[in-house]
Formats: structure tokens, sequence, C-alpha cells
């Protein structure tokens, strides 16, 4: 039988990638969409990790969570303009 949220891994694959893609942007305000992005993903997959009792998959998402958290936290100040944006 079938888990009724086995399809929640398409669209957090979905979101991962298209995360990854904004990520690598040099324009903050892709940047900030990425970080939401990967917010997301995070969320998703930690859906899909419940269902399949993937317990290791569910602390690797809380752990990059907390990582999209800080990113997020780092390019909202260059966005805000109280940090000058460095580039990579």
């Amino acid at each position: 039988m079938v888990n009724s949220v086995d399809w929640v891994q398409w669209p957090a694959m979905l979101v991962t990638v298209l995360a990854a893609w904004l990520i690598g942007s040099q324009q903050a305000r892709r940047r900030m969409t990425g970080f939401w992005c990967f917010i997301l993903s995070n969320i998703l997959w930690i859906i899909w990790g419940l269902s399949a009792h993937a317990y290791a998959l569910i602390v690797l998402q809380i752990c990059l969570f907390a990582m999209n958290l800080r990113g997020f936290r780092k390019n909202f100040r260059s966005h805000d303009g109280s940090q000058k944006e460095q580039s990579n």
C-alpha cells in the first residue's frame, strides 16, 4: 500500500533544486527567495520523513533549517542595507 504522503517527496525535491538555483544568484532578492524555498523544502522533507520513519533525514533537515535560517538572516542584513553586500 502506498503511503498517503509519499507524493510530498516530489515537491520537496523540486523546491530544493529551485532553492539551490536561487541561492547561487548574485541578486540579494533572489537569494532571499532561495532561503525561503530551502526552508519550505526542509518542512516538506520533514513531513515526508515522518511518514517514512526516516529519522536521520528529519535530523538533517532540522540542522539544514538552522543553517538556512542563519543564511537568511545574514542575507537579510545585507539586503536591508545595514551591511555592505559581500561578493563571492
